[in-house]
């Protein structure tokens, strides 16, 4: 029986190279390609046929198949087309792709806008987030991670936002539902609040609107976006534990306390690696409540005047054994990096939070399966 992380992937390798690549290649009639390999791999780890629906036994006419439409979704995840009428393009002159997601024959394919009511159905059914999570802890549940490293990412939409009128009639709302729930103050930051909540409770708290912020980079420059925002819990080996999406405009530090709990549902860590933007006496607090280090990268306390830097009082900064843990949380930034590079997080045609958060989940999902093949990499 495999008990070890690494014996169940060396087994599940050996399967792969004896059983389901030749097989696979016997039905093609020629060798996969490197990009066919991984796309049969990435489907045989997922478990991915588990959560979605299946149409038999309806009376009237029969549905397309949407096994075979989520394939082609992980599919142009992994390689990283940007609409669905590129990979129904790619599908029909690329025998190889068609096969592997389940059509013999070009007339098989189905129309585009079937492939875009399949993609809401699996919006509304949270079916990527639900395979991500199934995955994560099937695969990294006996496993002792050292570090997660906590990030967010902006992400660009192309949709209107809510105009400042409706933004502060929404915010009145969630203000009288607040003073009526009668658990804490009206003034009560939410940080403080969440200590208080569950999680699900934290999560509908959360603006999930699609609107316009702005971060300052290294460099000092501001940079505007619309859209929103992919928070990311990542462990060792580059693997995204946890993915959460919200407005552009939330500030990372509230998302630290709900992703820490999600995040410990799953895994066992040990670290928790956090820049600046997640500094708090309650995110350090609730860290160690889990039982976890925190390593937090503290605030540069100096101002510039017109004529010089007028140090103040410095925080207490990093041991040298906590600046070399720290270092790991560059993982984070490289996970970002794929999803737009490679995975197709770059450019978003979706609209609607659902409908993005779905697209971004199938990018995570193929990057964390991806991630947890090259253990099996020489």
């Amino acid at each position: 029986m495999q008990n070890t992380l690494r014996q169940k992937l060396a087994h599940f390798g050996r399967m792969l190279q004896r059983d389901l690549f030749p097989r696979v290649e016997d039905g093609l009639g020629r060798p996969l390609s490197a990009k066919g390999k991984q796309l049969v791999a990435i489907l045989a780890l997922i478990p991915l046929r588990r959560f979605v629906p299946s149409s038999n036994g309806w009376n009237g006419r029969p549905s397309k198949d949407r096994y075979a439409i989520a394939c082609a979704f992980v599919a142009k995840a992994l390689y990283g087309f940007r609409t669905t009428r590129e990979l129904l393009g790619r599908l029909k002159v690329d025998q190889e792709l068609r096969r592997l997601c389940r059509w013999e024959h070009e007339d098989e394919l189905p129309h585009e806008s079937t492939f875009c009511r399949a993609f809401a159905e699996f919006a509304q059914m949270e079916l990527a987030h639900f395979v991500h999570e199934a995955l994560i802890r099937e695969t990294q549940k006996g496993r002792l991670i050292g570090h997660i490293a906590r990030d967010s990412t902006a992400i660009e939409a192309r949709e209107r936002f809510q105009s400042p009128i409706d933004q502060a009639a929404e915010q009145h709302r969630h203000k009288i539902a607040r003073q009526n729930r009668g658990c804490l103050p009206e003034d009560a930051r939410r940080v403080e609040r969440q200590f208080y909540m569950s999680v699900e409770d934290m999560l509908a708290e959360i603006p999930k609107v699609c609107n316009i912020a702005a971060k300052r980079d290294s460099k000092g420059n501001h940079q505007y976006w619309r859209g929103y925002k992919l928070h990311l819990d990542v462990a060792d080996g580059q693997i995204p534990i946890t993915a959460l999406v919200t407005s552009a405009s939330v500030h990372d530090s509230q998302l630290a306390i709900p992703m820490a709990e999600i995040t410990a549902q799953r895994v066992t860590s040990l670290y928790d690696l956090m820049d600046t933007g997640y500094l708090g006496a309650e995110i350090a607090e609730h860290s160690r409540m889990l039982g976890h280090v925190p390593i937090i990268a503290p605030r540069r306390n100096a101002r510039k005047t017109k004529h010089q830097i007028v140090k103040g009082k410095q925080p207490p900064q990093l041991t040298w054994a906590q600046q070399d843990r720290y270092r790991a949380r560059t993982m984070v930034e490289r996970v970002n990096a794929r999803l737009k590079d490679e995975f197709g997080c770059r450019q978003i045609f979706v609209r609607g939070y659902a409908k993005v958060t779905t697209h971004l989940m199938f990018a995570v999902l193929t990057l964390a399966a991806d991630q947890i093949l090259r253990f099996l990499r020489p």
